[in-house]
Formats: C-alpha cells, structure tokens, sequence
C-alpha cells in the first residue's frame, strides 16, 4: 500500500496557501518514504478508502491550522483532465466540543491514488490549537456529494450518503523534530524539540559541521507539551523547512519553559530566571559538547521573540563570546548589558506602536528595543536603521530589508535595527515577528555570519 508521503504533505501545505496548477501540487511525491503513521480504513460504498489524514501547516501569525485532508483510495483516481468542484465535498470539524463546517477552496489527484481537499485558513475553527494541541484523532468527517466524472461522463467517485473520519494527522516539518528533555546538575528539567540535518541523520558520524540555531519561544508558549514552542510561531519551523535546510543545514534546537511558570527573574521574564537559564546554558554546552565533531562553534546562532528577545539580550551578556549572532524580536533587557555586546552581529525588529512591549520603554521598567539600540550605539557599535510597514508584500519587504543591508555594509556596521510604522503589524503590533522569519534576506544574513 502506498501511503500518504512527506512530499505530499509539503506540497499540500504550500498549496494551501497558493494553490498549484491542477495534477501538479504531488507529482514529484511517489519517491518518497511515507510520514504517516500504520493504518487502514474500509469505507463504505463504492469508493474504498485506504486512509484519511489532516495536514497542518504553522503560519507567520501565531497559528498552527489545519489546511487540508488527503484521502487515500483503493485505486487510482483519473480525471482525464476533469475538475472537481469543491462542492463535491463536505467536510464538518469537531473541535472543542462544537461541529461546524469547514470551506472546502480546492479538491484536486495527481492522478495516482490521492485526494487532496484543500481548507480554508481563515475558517474559525481551522485552529489545531489553543495553548495546548487540540484532540484532532477523528475529529473531521468528509462527506462526498456530488459524483466526480471525467469531461466525457465517466464516472470517478460515486457520492454517497457515508462519511469518512481521519486516521490521523501529518504536520510537516513539525513532525521532523525529535523530542527530547534535558535535566541539569541543579535538577532542573527543560523540554525541547530537536531538527537534525539530513546529512547528518544518513550519516552521524560525518566530519561535516553544521550550525545550531537556538530558538526562544515567547512567554505564550510556556507549557509542559513540548509541541508549543514549535507551532505557535514559525520561529523553530522556518529553520527547519526543506527550502531552508537546502540553503543552510543546520541543528535547530528549540527548548520550552515548563509549567508553572518559574518568574524568578529580576524583570519577571522566565527566560531570566535563574533556573530556567542556567538550564538553558548547561543544555546549549552539553550539546555542543555532545556533537563536537558535527556543530560548527564559530556558527551558533540565538533567535528569539518577545521575551525570547528578552532572553537573548540577557543571555548574550551572560556568554559573549559563544554566539555569532542574534535577531531578538520585539524584546527588551537592560541598557548597561550592551557595553558586553556591540562584537555580536545583530538585527532586531519591533513595532513602534507595540502595546505589550513598548518600543522605547520595555517591560518591568526595563528599556524596550529602540533604547538598547541606542545604548549599544553609546558604547560604540554602529547601528544601521531602517522603517518601513510590516505588512509590505513579501518582495517590497524583502527589498526593503535589501537597501538596509546594503547601507550597513557600506558602513561597516554588523547591528541592524528594523522599526515597523504604527498601524501596519497585522493583527496585533505586538506581533512584529509576522514577516522576521519569512524574511529570505535576514535569514541570509544570519547564517553569513561566524565568530
């Protein structure tokens, strides 16, 4: 039995936002190893149903959705060029305690055995989850209504009156994260979530070296389902993502602040606690320590968001000689810590008109990000700034950052400061982080840099 495969998975999440041509979006996915789990289903009726599965995709804007199911049949589907409409199909999702329905955008095969039925993102109940991943097991029916014919009438799926439920549920790039816990010498227990590059996963005793990158999740994210940190914000994914990967492998290393929450830190940000850090160091050593032959130490990168950005201007006054550099979003720390870090490379970004993390004035009383720059030009490193609307086109954006790269080379400078003007962050100021790591151009620039 073929099963649904990774490809098809990727494919099916890339469509749900852009849709391929017709008989194109899983063409290229019959050479790949399957990422979904055993199992089997008998439908009734005409249309034997191998197995039904959800595919989930985490999006820019503190997400994690569901945006497609792939049925698999018991025989090949061809349309012979024919269309389906997406009307051919309902499907109802139990969610919380309540059924509704979801809007079906797109039904399409690659003529092989699958059915792709794509789910619009923006439904109320397309989330897959709150703080917690929601119990999605069986939770979406697919009911067909209409037959499906080839232009010339033949009959390809015969509609009837049974649905199907999903076996299960595929979230690429996510399901690609090993997870894992680690406990330092103090007692204290971290969760994380670990993506290991392709090349060492087929060959773990290889010389290469490969960059890490540490992930600092937001203050939203502390829980105790090591999953948070990975589907709330594309931070830790968009690392992790096949177009990235084959750009810039690299070790992906995402830690998750349990439950109850620590708060023991001088501002009242976890990721400054004393326990919660000391953890994090031991952690971030001990892997390195572990993978020696395989990390690139001159290449460890911090990236982070909210009080993760908090954390990583704390941290990096902690060990300023580990880390190549860093993009703190919409962060805050402490003006006299900046004097220990002008040699880092950095590029922050943060909303002018952010209401959780005031621009200028931070949190706790302590300096928000528009400050700690202009304390990091005091003590004497060059800041190169730039601002422009966070809700640009992606090209627009990625131009704008572009220019700004381009003057902080010509004058020589290796901190980089993005404003985005007031009233155009999507959705919340608060959440500036929406296009950061979308961003080609600053994802570029982090994975130049090296100590």
């Amino acid at each position: 039995m073929r099963r649904i495969t990774r490809r098809t998975a990727l494919a099916v999440t890339a469509g749900a936002v852009a849709a391929p041509a017709v008989g194109t979006a899983t063409a290229a996915a019959a050479d790949t190893t399957t990422a979904t789990s055993q199992g089997r289903q008998a439908a009734p009726g005409l249309n034997p149903v191998l197995r039904t599965d959800l595919v989930t995709r985490v999006t820019p804007r503190n997400n994690w959705l569901v945006t497609a199911v792939v049925i698999q049949y018991s025989h090949r589907i061809d349309l012979r060029g024919g269309v389906i409409p997406p009307s051919a199909f309902q499907v109802k999702a139990t969610v919380g305690g309540q059924t509704a329905a979801r809007t079906v955008t797109r039904v399409y095969s690659n003529g092989d055995d699958r059915l792709i039925i794509e789910l619009d993102p923006n439904d109320s109940n397309a989330r897959a989850a709150g703080t917690d991943p929601l119990p999605l097991d069986r939770a979406y029916a697919v009911r067909q209504v209409e037959d499906v014919r080839t232009p010339g009438g033949e009959l390809v799926l015969k509609a009837g009156p049974f649905a199907i439920r999903n076996d299960g549920v595929i979230n690429p790039v996510v399901d690609d994260f090993a997870a894992g816990s680690f406990t330092d010498s103090a007692g204290f227990e971290l969760d994380f979530r670990l993506y290991r590059p392709e090349g060492f996963v087929r060959n773990p005793r290889t010389r290469k070296q490969y960059p890490l990158v540490v992930t600092l999740h937001g203050g939203g994210e502390v829980a105790d389902n090591n999953m948070t940190q990975l589907t709330s914000n594309r931070v830790a994914v968009t690392f992790a993502k096949p177009e990235r990967q084959r750009r810039d492998a690299a070790f992906v290393l995402s830690p998750q602040i349990p439950l109850p929450r620590p708060m023991d830190g001088p501002d009242g940000t976890d990721w400054t606690d004393a326990k919660v850090q000391a953890a994090l160091i031991e952690l971030i050593d001990t892997f390195v320590s572990e993978h020696s032959r395989t990390v690139d130490t001159a290449r460890l990168y911090l990236v982070g968001l909210s009080s993760g950005g908090r954390g990583i201007y704390s941290l990096l006054a902690k060990r300023p000689d580990v880390f190549a550099a860093a993009l703190p979003t919409a962060g805050w720390g402490e003006t006299a810590a900046m004097e220990k870090i002008t040699h880092i490379p950095m590029w922050a970004d943060h909303s002018v008109d952010d209401p959780v993390v005031p621009y200028r004035e931070g949190r706790f009383g302590k300096p928000g990000t528009w400050t700690l720059m202009n304390a990091l030009e005091t003590a004497g490193a060059r800041v190169t700034r730039g601002e422009w609307a966070n809700d640009l086109p992606k090209a627009q954006f990625e131009a704008r950052s572009r220019e700004l790269l381009r003057q902080a080379r010509a004058a020589r400078s290796h901190v980089l400061f993005t404003s985005y003007t007031p009233g155009t962050t999507p959705v919340n100021p608060h959440l500036s982080w929406a296009q950061t790591y979308e961003n080609d151009v600053v994802i570029d620039w982090l994975f130049e840099q090296a100590r």
